[in-house]
This record gives structure tokens, sequence and C-alpha cells, in this order.
């Protein structure tokens, strides 16, 4: 390995393994390299890309987005700023740099570009299934301690991204939770999926659509074929359709009835289980339920841990409205699990053949939920990635 220097920071170069180290400038000045990496696991697909100014061709990865030049890091040696898909950027990549002095025979112009980013840094990308929005945290190869506290400064949407949850993304074979240990063979992906006070959650079917379509833009993923996720509530499997992303989401398991209340008034309530527990009750209107700001009263000896609360309305045929509240999130604009359990609880209400599609309304869209022939519960919805960058929340301490 050797190091070759270029301002303030460094890059360690090895020429036969696909492999490298990087350290932070010293300064907070952003500085960019050429990096390529031969590596199938990364899923990088060269293709080309012009800079006029220079008048040289540069090689991108299929992820990579071209946003400008940046300056010059020294003199006569030009820089690129180009944001890697921070999947590619997880994995491991031989480091070269760019233009003379330091491009020799032994280190030539190569391809794939990332910047150092200092050590506290982590990319991240956000996205929503119906308004329902997380944080997805690349960690394809296990590196990222999630704390509770870096959960709730993410989710803060004063001081923080803002999300109603977080979603690491990290390969089965590459975390130690026993859901992801017991789905290898079966799925690649887990999703460790985190609620925004900072606590684990089992499943959300609205993160998973989320999750697919990011691993559809960033990690190769064939969109033609279903796609296995590994989850805290099993694996599932998800479709990518004409209509948006369904994900099969498992049999439900449905029990006697529970109440639920707010303030002086009660309802009686369905216990439906989607792989985490939903009490659904239907009111008359949607504004029964109030403000929402605390989590309605539920029976602690049947729910120790909580449980999601779902009011329904019937707006018609095989249709219905729904609010909920998310134990560890609170109100939310959506929930895919919670439209999947109220759907299964009008199902049983309205004594309806399988097969049939029902719309279910949250405030940030609609959802078509099936409850197949044999028993499956298939939930059809949008996600959408709104962003990505750059966080600095991780790892502050208390939040």
């Amino acid at each position: 390995m050797r190091p070759i220097a270029m301002g303030s920071a460094s890059v360690s170069v090895s020429t036969k393994t696909t492999s490298a180290m990087w350290s932070t400038p010293s300064t907070s000045s952003t500085s960019w390299w050429s990096i390529e990496s031969d590596s199938r696991s990364t899923g990088v697909k060269n293709r080309s890309l012009r800079d006029s100014g220079e008048r040289s061709s540069k090689a991108l990865t299929k992820d990579s987005r071209w946003v400008g030049r940046s300056g010059q890091t020294q003199p006569g040696v030009p820089s690129f700023r180009v944001k890697v898909s921070p999947m590619i950027g997880s994995q491991s990549v031989e480091v070269r740099l760019l233009g003379t002095p330091y491009e020799t025979g032994a280190h030539p112009q190569t391809t794939v570009f990332g910047r150092i980013a200092d050590v506290s840094e982590h990319p991240f990308v956000k996205g929503h299934g119906t308004e329902n929005d997380f944080v997805l945290l690349p960690d394809a190869t296990g590196q990222l301690e999630l704390s509770p506290d870096d959960v709730r400064r993410i989710c803060d949407r004063r001081a923080g991204i803002g999300a109603d949850g977080v979603i690491r993304v990290v390969r089965t074979d590459a975390t130690d939770d026993p859901s992801a240990v017991a789905a290898r063979g079966d799925a690649i992906w887990f999703m460790d999926y985190r609620n925004s006070d900072g606590s684990l959650s089992q499943m959300c079917g609205n993160g998973i659509r989320v999750l697919a379509r990011y691993l559809s833009d960033h990690a190769d993923v064939d969109m033609r074929e279903p796609l296995r996720i590994a989850t805290r509530a099993g694996v599932k499997t998800v479709f990518f359709t004409d209509g948006g992303i369904t994900v099969d989401m498992g049999l439900p398991t449905v029990s006697s009835d529970t109440r639920i209340s707010i303030g002086e008034r009660d309802w009686i309530a369905r216990q439906i289980d989607m792989g985490n527990p939903h009490a659904v009750a239907f009111v008359d209107s949607l504004d029964d339920a109030g403000a929402l700001t605390e989590a309605p009263g539920f029976d602690e000896t049947v729910y120790p841990e909580g449980v999601n609360v779902e009011f329904v309305q019937r707006v018609g045929e095989r249709h219905v409205a729904m609010r909920v509240h998310e134990r560890g999130s609170g109100e939310t604009r959506s929930c895919g699990t919670g439209a999947c359990a109220a759907m299964v609880a009008a199902s049983l209400a309205d004594g309806s053949d399988r097969g049939l599609p029902y719309q279910v309304d949250v405030p940030g869209g609609s959802l078509t939920i099936v409850w197949a022939d044999d028993g499956q519960i298939l939930m059809t919805g949008p996600a959408v990635l709104v962003a990505e960058g750059i966080t600095g929340l991780l790892g502050q301490g208390p939040a």
C-alpha cells in the first residue's frame, strides 16, 4: 500500500486488490477523488461522461450523479464534483488519482468518482410512501452502529432531517440481527427499521416499498423479478408493477375484540396482527379521533409493548378511510400494515369474498389491498425517493 498525498488528505492505494483506506481532510474544504472498482458485488456498470472543459472522457457508475466542477485541489490538478450512490460508496474500491503529477503508469486515470467525507458523516436517502416518510441509511457491510439517540435526532422535523422512521439498509450476511441471520440464503437485504422514538420495529408496509424503490435504483435489483427482503416480521416478497409496488404482507392473525379510548370516549376494536400489532376501531367520522397528539388508551395486558391504533370510516363499497396513531411515532400520514389491518377488519365485517380489492384512503394518499385466495395480504402503493445527501447527525450523544 502506497500513500499518495493530495492537499490535506491522503489515500492508500493497492494495485492488486479492490480495497482502499482514506483519511479525513484536516480542513472543511471538499476534496474529490477518482475511484474505480472491479468487484461485481458493488453493481458497478461503467458509462462515460465527457467534461467539455477538460475535453477528456470520464467514466461514471450506473448510479452516479453529475453535479458539475468543484474547482481545483492542487494547481493543475482538476477535481470533479460527482456524487456517488451511497450503496456504491459503501463498498470496497480501489482509489486512484486524476491528472498529473499524480497520474503514473502504476496509477492511471480511472473511473467512478467519490468524495472524502468526514468520519462523522454518513450518506442518507429520504423517501416516502403515501407521505409516510423515512430516512434510509445505506450500510451494506454492517459498519454503522445506530443508536436510539441517532434515530431520534435524524427524525426530528425541526433540528434533524425529519421522518416517521429510519431504515438501515444492510445485507443479511453483514448483521447479527436474529431475523437477518435466519433469512440468509433467502434474502440478500435486511430492513433494519426504527421508529422515530428510536425503538425497534418489526415491519413497516410503506417503508418496505420505499426500501424496494431504493434498492431498484441503487443496488442493481432486477425489477422484472420478485425481490425478497428480510424484516423482523419475516421475509417479505416485493413485486414491481405498472400500478406501483406490491408487497406480499403475509397472513393476518385475527384475535378477539379489545377496547381503545380517547379521553372519555371508547370503542370496540378488532385485534389484527400484520407482523406488528393493530387495534382497528370503526368510527362515524375520522374527526372522532380528535387531535391524536397522544396515544389512545388500550389494554396493556393485551399489548404490553404498545399497539398501533386505526380509526376507520366507511366511504363506499370496499372503500374505507383511516387515521392511525403508530406506537413509537405518533399520528402519521399513512401506515401500510395499518391499512392492511383496516382492510382485514372491513372485509370480515362485510363478509366479502377473497380476492376483491379494497381501497384504503389515508391522509397521504391511497393504497389498494387484496386479501388473496391463499390468505395472503397484498398491498399496492407508491414509493418515491425525494432527496439524498450527507448527514453529520450520527454519534453526537443524547438527543
